[in-house]
């Protein structure tokens, strides 16, 4: 089914950043994270992704902490972080600064104490024994019932709350295919009525495509990882972009790319655990293919630590964030040129691959007519020289990194150092 909704315009052409609150500072406080927004605003940020600030339930709670997944009040804000006040306060901060801000929420469970186990039992899922059960083996979490319908509007309330009360811009929907998606499309029309909002899913699912406008390309950080662990070929990888590129496209969706999050980061490693030498040409990928990028709090520093999920665990910031200038010229370059947008309507995206055959690189141009970026990423050790392909690429670019010119033709090559990467716009 294609898309039943408009993406708001201020979209198109946005970066991520996913905020943890609680490891983001000593104080783990709205407070203490906003001293940060000037940098990341300067870094190229648009918009802002909290991962879930509503309290954490007190049953069967994981570690001294807690899952931010387990919440146990829908219309609260977690004391950790402070108090309401405190984030609409933040969220004004941000709006000043010209960002955007979406917060996390987890609408298929909530957490064993959540208020509604006491006020309103027939909200949730129970067993033949008559027990609150989780169907997907989190045991600090029961699942809602959604045959409910006046649980579906007492959810819908809880968001037009945030909507209202804190002017936020759009939410990310932690797994979202584990509701039906009648529900986000309810949602989404009574919430999209009091604020034109952006709608992020943790979700490949085709389907939802129909009420989202951006999903997340874990196949694509999955093939990647495979093959930096050499189980799969460049050919294969550049398959799985030529998919994304095709089902964007026909479907009118976009897709998020990034090389960490807070579930990769805790569980699986860092970028540079997965990646390793690799991790910069896949950053460069994910902030210029045709989607939207993310940027997990600390990469830009980078982080090296695998973040405790459950514990207070502070990232170790050094007062220099080594990779601020490669994001920054990635993201900036992004708001500002149209052949990145996501807007199915301006860009587009050709994968090159003459020269290339089976080398282990991966070449592509985004254009919006004149307007061109050319992406060159040297995926192996040893250096590489790429032949431009015939009848797409010609005229003056210039380096985003480094701001060299260099007038491109037919026939001439790039050259790229081990693991080398090249961002070039006309």
């Amino acid at each position: 089914m294609g898309r039943r909704f408009k993406t708001v315009e201020w979209a198109y052409n946005a970066s991520f950043y996913e905020v943890n609150a609680r490891q983001y500072t000593p104080e783990g406080t709205f407070k203490a994270f906003a001293e940060s927004l000037p940098r990341l605003r300067d870094m190229g940020v648009d918009v802002l992704w909290f991962m879930p600030i509503t309290p954490i339930g007190q049953e069967k709670r994981l570690g001294s902490l807690g899952s931010y997944y387990a919440c146990s009040d829908y219309m609260a804000v977690n004391p950790e972080f402070g108090s309401l006040s405190d984030f609409k306060r933040l969220v004004d901060k941000a709006h000043r600064q010209g960002l955007k801000v979406i917060i996390d929420w987890v609408a298929n469970h909530t957490a064993w104490d959540h208020v509604w186990t006491k006020t309103n039992p027939g909200y949730y899922k129970k067993n033949s024994a008559g027990s609150f059960y989780d169907n997907n083996g989190w045991n600090d979490v029961i699942d809602l019932n959604y045959y409910d319908h006046a649980m579906r509007e007492s959810m819908i309330q809880a968001m037009s709350f945030w909507v209202k009360e804190t002017g936020i811009d759009g939410f990310r929907c932690d797994m979202a295919h584990l509701v039906p998606l009648d529900f986000w499309r309810q949602a989404r029309m009574r919430l999209d009525a009091i604020k034109p909002l952006f709608w992020l899913a943790e979700t490949e699912h085709i389907n939802y495509h129909e009420v989202f406008d951006c999903g997340y390309a874990w196949n694509w950080m999955h093939q990647s990882e495979k093959f930096v662990k050499g189980q799969i070929g460049i050919e294969a990888l550049r398959h799985t972009l030529q998919d994304y590129a095709q089902q964007s496209v026909s479907s009118r969706f976009a897709y998020l790319f990034f090389t960490s999050n807070h579930d990769e980061n805790s569980w699986n490693g860092t970028e540079s655990e997965k990646y390793g030498p690799a991790d910069l040409c896949f950053a460069t990928l994910a902030c210029t293919w045709n989607g939207y990028p993310l940027v997990y709090s600390g990469q830009e520093l980078p982080n090296h630590k695998r973040l405790k999920f459950f514990d207070k665990d502070t990232i170790e910031w050094t007062g220099k964030c080594e990779r601020h200038d490669f994001y920054k010229a990635l993201l900036q370059l992004r708001a500002r040129h149209p052949a990145l947008s996501a807007d199915p309507d301006i860009s587009q995206t050709v994968l090159l691959t003459a020269g290339g055959g089976n080398m282990p690189v991966i070449q592509y141009l985004r254009a919006a007519g004149e307007k061109q970026v050319l992406v060159s990423l040297n995926l192996s050790d040893a250096p590489q020289s790429l032949q431009l392909e015939t009848g797409h690429v010609s005229g003056t670019y210039k380096n985003i990194f480094t701001g060299e010119e260099i007038v491109l033709s037919a026939s001439q090559n790039i050259l790229l150092e081990p693991w080398g990467y090249s961002v070039l716009e006309k």
